[in-house]
């Protein structure tokens, strides 16, 4: 079962004696989190959708607020969500890629971050396992995912050479990018990737994306971990930087060491940045405080699930 579960800024130097002035920073970001399908039987009396709070908990901890973003909702109400918030995160979870209601509602959000980005309206997505393979089906039109099985186990990330130039690790200390190609820093729990050899042969994706990390399954298959858009602030990883700080069950592999706190407060860090690079925002305050998280309560449910709270839609 997958756990469900960071941009392009390009510096312009003009020899001019003119200040060079720099967009204005939102620093009150809003990241959406799109809600996922309830597929635990044991869940099914709390929700027919969930937001795992370790999600929650990693967002804030890069210094932005939560609007979850349910299924079942209208195109027009889900362009007026868009306009409202500064980014999106893709959560982890174990629906069809291509049928699944969490599926369609991220294809239209997709679409509006891909026409707002090109029309020069900032506007960043990051995918987290279930949610790094949904971007590629977006991206290449098709299903590339093979059996690539990584389920309770803890990698370094294989660097590519493109890695170094990455907007998603450009802030990393040279150490701590050692390390995270050294120590076991990233925790997997999926069952299916898309392999380096699918991902290279389709011309969309790899056109779309640059490769940043690649790793082993267990089946020896050589799958992509890690992701940035070439041109596009869009974002994916296959692993969970959110369980390093926010889940702790003992059954399972979650990395916790100094060195894995780092990486995902670096990651979170990271993510919310992009999304102060945006300017959408509520019309109104009544509206905004309406839609944030905190109208909601988390359930426990540690003991049916390897989440130690869940929000439930």
């Amino acid at each position: 079962m997958g756990f469900s579960a960071l941009l392009c800024a390009c510096v312009v130097v003009l020899c001019s004696a003119a200040p060079v002035k720099h967009p204005q920073r939102n620093d009150r970001p809003i990241i959406g989190i799109l809600t996922q399908e309830v597929d635990n039987e044991s869940m099914r009396k709390f929700g027919k959708t969930y937001i795992p709070s370790s999600y929650v908990k990693y967002i804030e901890s890069g210094g932005a607020r939560v609007v979850p973003i349910r299924l079942n909702q209208s195109l027009a109400e889900h362009e007026q969500i868009f306009r409202s918030i500064n980014g999106l995160l893709l959560i982890g979870g174990a629906v069809d890629l291509q049928t699944s209601e969490f599926a369609h509602t991220a294809g239209i959000y997709f679409r509006l971050a891909l026409k707002a980005n090109d029309g020069g309206d900032y506007f960043p997505i990051w995918g987290t396992c279930l949610g790094f393979q949904l971007l590629t089906v977006l991206v290449a039109g098709e299903n590339l995912l093979s059996k690539t099985t990584a389920e309770n186990v803890t990698y370094p990330l294989n660097f590519t050479a493109e890695a170094s130039s990455s907007r998603m690790f450009t802030n990393f200390p040279s150490d701590l990018r050692k390390a995270l190609s050294q120590e076991p820093l990233t925790g997997n729990f999926h069952h299916y990737g898309v392999t380096k050899e699918a991902f290279m042969g389709n011309e969309k994706l790899s056109g779309f994306f640059s490769v940043l990390s690649t790793n082993i399954a267990q089946n020896g298959l050589e799958f992509v971990s890690t992701m940035e858009g070439r041109k596009h602030p869009f974002y994916g990883v296959q692993w969970h930087p959110e369980v390093n700080r926010f889940q702790w069950d003992p059954r399972y592999n979650f990395p916790h060491s100094s060195n894995a706190v780092r990486v995902s407060s670096l990651l979170a860090e990271f993510f919310v940045n992009e999304g102060r690079r945006s300017s959408h925002r509520f019309s109104e305050a009544a509206e905004e405080s309406g839609a944030l998280i905190y109208n909601y309560n988390p359930v426990y449910v540690a003991n049916i699930s390897a989440y130690e709270q869940t929000y439930f839609f």
